[in-house]
This record gives structure tokens, C-alpha cells and sequence, in this order.
């Protein structure tokens, strides 16, 4: 949903709505309407600004939104994700 490059399941980030509000889900299993993302830092970026909440079809409430940039934080710009595209 950031930049569109498609890449298997496994390598990507799951993110889930719950009804506490939107979590990583790391081992994939969460119960709830899901997302991923890439691991890469820029991937995230575009997908704060509007795609992650429209494929969730919820509103990121600011709780939500400071707890993704935190976890968005810790990514770098370049990743394994980057190259295996190609």
C-alpha cells in the first residue's frame, strides 16, 4: 500500500484493526481487518498519510498514529525489502 512493489506475505509488516486500535501483528494471526506494509521507513511514511487507514477502513486515532510512527522509527530506509523485487 506505500509503494506498491508486491513481495510475499512473510517479508511484509502486518498491521491489524482491533478494537483497542490498530497493532503490529508479528506473527500474522491477529483476529481482525489486516494490512501490511514494507519494512522500509519511507514505505510507512506514505502509508500514515491516508492508504493504511483506507485499507483498514478506520479512522488513526493520534494514540494510533504516535504508536506506528514509533514502530515506523526503528525501521531504516533501505532493507532486504528493498531489493527483493527485482
Amino acid at each position: 500500500m506505500g509503494c506498491h512493489t508486491v513481495l510475499p506475505k512473510r517479508s511484509l509488516i502486518r498491521l491489524v484493526r482491533q478494537p483497542e486500535g490498530v497493532q503490529i501483528d508479528p506473527t500474522g494471526k491477529l483476529a481482525g481487518r489486516g494490512a501490511y506494509l514494507h519494512n522500509r521507513r519511507s514505505c510507512w511514511e506514505r502509508g500514515l498519510k491516508g492508504p493504511l487507514a483506507h485499507a483498514l477502513k478506520v479512522d488513526l486515532t493520534p494514540a494510533d498514529l504516535e504508536h506506528l510512527r514509533e514502530f515506523m522509527l526503528t525501521l531504516t530506509e533501505e532493507s532486504e525489502a528493498a531489493g527483493a523485487g527485482q
